[in-house]
């Protein structure tokens, strides 16, 4: 089970008014740990006068460039992401988990294929990851990326990609949506909602031509992507998402349904597996998830958001059953498994036996 490591931070750029860019370093001894793969997140952890913060940040560097970097804006009234903005310095050291997430398919350097990705604000991080890799790693590939912003100073990266397009003529082409400025075509002003993909499929994007996609943002312009996506002929398993911030109840499709519940209020024998070590402990039918009850037991159960956006909590249902609150995080697959996100999860049965080990 992952585990937190200290970095130092070699270095803090500040890309736009409200976010920086940040490069980061492990010791020696942990450096294999922090390899990545595109795409993928680190989780971090503060003490904020008493209590202890953990966040999230996607990595933002390519796999070749030879460094650690994560994106941070500031979310208004977030401790940790204001802390980060105007306190974080180099010299600093900072814990974070080695890279997690699923964000990112297989790449082959004999491949020819067409990526399209979606990014709304800070939601470019890991689809940066993505493009930059691809491009470097895939040769014949192509990306085509539809970011959108409220307006042009708030654009993130925008010199990077401005230097990946002229790097990479003919390979990698940007089309920027804002929402606040009105541009020289009217179909790159305004949200990226339904009307808007319908657009951008009739006059620029080739649905027929796309391979895989990925959207990164905000969860209404993502379901409104995902479901434009769908309409032009794309399955699901061509559509890879990311969700970095939570405003309405998960896509929990394959809700686990237990036909031998007991009735609430009574007491659940729960037995939890981490690192090697199993330890059993009663815990309340309802009120209390799977994540909160371990924590309660000592146990240093791994998670970040407690939102059910990130899968750092995810763990395996080996006997009863239980049930999601929220989940943008697992695939129906998953789901299926038996893998919960541990932070949403209440046990179905009088008897709950979960592993972070699997």
């Amino acid at each position: 089970m992952a585990r937190f490591h200290p970095l130092k931070v070699t270095d803090v750029r500040r890309e736009t008014r409200d976010a920086v860019v940040v490069t980061l370093a492990p010791r020696d001894e942990d450096k294999t740990l922090f390899d990545f793969t595109q795409g993928q997140y680190l989780t971090f952890r503060r003490d904020f006068d008493g209590e202890e913060l953990r966040r999230s940040y996607s990595i933002c560097a390519g796999r070749d460039e030879g460094f650690l970097q994560v994106g941070i804006k500031r979310v208004e009234g977030g401790a940790f992401s204001t802390w980060a903005n105007e306190n974080l310095a180099p010299g600093d050291e900072i814990e974070a988990m080695p890279p997690m997430g699923k964000f990112f398919t297989p790449l082959d350097p004999d491949s020819e294929k067409q990526y399209l990705g979606f990014a709304g604000g800070s939601g470019i991080t890991p689809v940066l990851s993505i493009v930059k890799t691809v491009l470097a790693r895939e040769p014949k590939s192509r990306f085509t990326l539809v970011y959108s912003n409220r307006q042009i100073n708030t654009i993130m990266f925008r010199e990077e990609l401005e230097d990946l397009k002229n790097l990479h003529l003919g390979r990698f082409s940007v089309i920027h949506i804002l929402e606040q400025e009105g541009q020289e075509i009217d179909l790159f002003t305004g949200r990226v909602d339904a009307e808007k993909m319908k657009g951008l499929f009739t006059h620029w994007l080739d649905a027929t031509a796309v391979d895989t996609a990925y959207i990164c943002g905000p969860e209404p312009m993502m379901l409104a992507i995902a479901a434009s996506l769908r309409d032009h002929g794309l399955r699901d398993d061509q559509i890879k998402f990311e969700l970095f911030a939570s405003g309405q109840p998960g896509r929990a499709k394959a809700k686990a349904v237990s036909k031998t519940a007991i009735a609430p209020g009574t007491g659940v024998e729960a037995t939890v597996t981490l690192d090697g070590a199993t330890r059993s402990f009663a815990m309340p039918r309802t009120g209390q998830t799977i994540l909160d009850a371990a924590i309660e037991a000592k146990m240093d159960a791994p998670y970040s958001c407690k939102a059910g956006v990130c899968s750092t909590c995810r763990c395996k249902v080996v006997e009863g059953e239980a049930e999601m609150a929220v989940n943008h995080a697992l695939e129906d697959y998953e789901v299926r498994a038996g893998y919960v996100l541990s932070c949403q999860a209440t046990p179905l049965t009088d008897r709950i036996v979960v592993t972070y080990d699997e």
